[in-house]
């Protein structure tokens, strides 16, 4: 049995101890952590991940908060992983024209795009720079107000939500990625970009520094606009854009693949097999 939500988590505990099925439990968002510091949520999480035989976690803090609650004995980060093939690099964008960031963010307020949005001023002051904010939600009416009150408004386009399938080649479209979450496991909308070969400017928060460095783009401080101006501006007026997102798509493939993630589930799957078959037998 494995469960990838606290939903599947009871569920699955149940089945697992009624049939003496393993269990395996994957902690993969943000709203987990959110819910961690509630006194009766903890007391829940703490049985589900105490039955558990073995634990995941989509991120470094996500492991660590879930190891406050239940030291489990147990337990690894098992980052998202990115269909390396579909998301792979194009030959580049055409030499000439504006410099494209995207932004691959649902419009809601824990995503932070108010903030590129206030930063786009000052990048638009340093860069002739255009963006694409690819996603929609319950904030778009006033970002696009916000975008046309603060003169930016012919430079941000808001294409609303994409299927993933187009999301390629929307990213290999731009220069550079901007994640400005206030929150975040681990963003699988980083590693595509990165996996497309663009460097991604992120907000210091959750597992996006588990990724993320100055060699595959810059981290910058969250709800801070000037500071992501600074960051954006940086790699865009900087010569090092093409080597960034090849280091960012070397990175990718070599940690962060579906065959190596699929690789690792297989190992901790046939372990625990092995140990239900042999303590079958033994009694």
């Amino acid at each position: 049995m494995h469960a990838h939500t606290f939903a599947s988590a009871v569920p699955a505990m149940v089945t697992g101890a009624y049939r003496r099925r393993p269990l395996v439990l994957t902690l993969h968002t943000s709203h987990f952590l959110m819910r961690a510091g509630n006194p009766r949520w903890r007391r829940l999480f703490a049985r589900i991940i105490e039955s558990a035989d073995y634990l995941l976690a989509t991120s470094e803090e996500i492991l660590s908060v879930a190891l406050e609650i239940h030291r489990h004995p147990r337990s690894e980060v098992m980052t998202n992983a990115v269909d390396t093939d579909r998301f792979a690099p194009a030959d580049g964008r055409e030499a000439g024209g504006r410099l494209r960031v995207i932004v691959p963010r649902r419009l809601y307020p824990k995503n932070g795009v108010e903030y590129f949005v206030r930063a786009m001023p000052l990048i638009a002051a340093a860069v002739d720079v255009e963006a694409r904010i690819v996603g929609d939600g319950p904030e778009r009416v006033r970002l696009e107000g916000l975008a046309i009150q603060l003169g930016v408004g012919d430079r941000i386009e808001f294409v609303g939500a994409r299927p993933n399938e187009e999301m390629p080649g929307l990213l290999r479209d731009a220069d550079l990625a901007v994640i400005p979450s206030l929150i975040e496991a681990t963003s699988i909308a980083a590693l595509e970009a990165m996996s497309c070969g663009l460097p991604v400017a992120a907000s210091r928060v959750g597992g996006l520094p588990e990724i993320i460095d100055e060699d595959v783009g810059a981290l910058f401080e969250p709800m801070n606009p000037s500071a992501l101006a600074d960051a954006v501006i940086a790699l865009l007026t900087g010569s090092e854009l093409r080597e960034l997102g090849s280091e960012a798509r070397r990175r990718v493939t070599a940690n962060w693949s579906i065959n190596r993630m699929v690789q690792r589930h297989l190992e901790i799957y046939n372990g625990l097999l092995d140990e239900a078959k042999a303590k079958s037998r033994r009694g």
